[in-house]
This record gives C-alpha cells, sequence and structure tokens, in this order.
C-alpha cells in the first residue's frame, strides 16, 4: 500500500474525500452552490467541528440564529453544537470546501509532529 493517495475532482455538487481518499482522521469534502440554492438543511454534530474556507464566490452561513456573510477567501470555525446551513447569494454561487475533525483532539501540529530528516 502506498503512502499517498491522489484523486481528482470535477465541479460537482459535493465531493467527499473521506471514500476517495482513505482519510483516517478528518472528513473533507468540496461544496458547490448556484446562485441562489442553499444546503437544505440545518445541521450539527455531536463531536466534530468544522472548518470552512470559501474558495470562489460569495454566501452566507445561518448559524445559530446569526447571519455570517461569506466571500472568497473567508475562512470559518464552527463548533459541533452550532446550528449551520449555509447559502450562495443570489447573484453569485459559492464554492467552498468544509474540514470536519474530532473537536479537542489536535495534539501536534506543524513542526511539533514533523521528523525532519
Amino acid at each position: 500500500m502506498s503512502n499517498f493517495s491522489k484523486v481528482s475532482i470535477q465541479n460537482e455538487a459535493r465531493t467527499e474525500l473521506h471514500d476517495a481518499l482513505g482519510l483516517t482522521g478528518a472528513e473533507v469534502s468540496v461544496n458547490i452552490l448556484p446562485k441562489g440554492a442553499s444546503v437544505p438543511f440545518v445541521h450539527a454534530h455531536k463531536q466534530n467541528e468544522e472548518i470552512y474556507g470559501v474558495l470562489e464566490g460569495e454566501g452566507t452561513a445561518y448559524i445559530d440564529g446569526e447571519t455570517i456573510k461569506l466571500t472568497a477567501g473567508d475562512w470559518l470555525r464552527v463548533a459541533p453544537a452550532a446550528k449551520r446551513r449555509f447559502s450562495a447569494s443570489e447573484t453569485s454561487g459559492i464554492k467552498y470546501i468544509c474540514i470536519q475533525v474530532k473537536a479537542n483532539s489536535l495534539e501536534q501540529y506543524t513542526a511539533a509532529d514533523a521528523t525532519i530528516e
């Protein structure tokens, strides 16, 4: 088995990378909403926080009753219990990445977790 996985994704409405890459510590999805569209449900999580990065376009996040405007380049962390839903603006679609990880599970990162050879 190889020490890496690679996949190429197209412009699909939602691509989950868990199965495609064999992820073991996170779920990552790439999402595209056309202008005026929204995720059709509000959701929260039991254990996982989500990190959203807006790659293109603009829209809004509705989090616990608050409306947050989003544009390309914005990043947003959402706690597990927060109730959330995402929408594209009426004039622009939105493309965003969602990274889902278990809250409070990060013990080492960057240089502390690296082995320099």
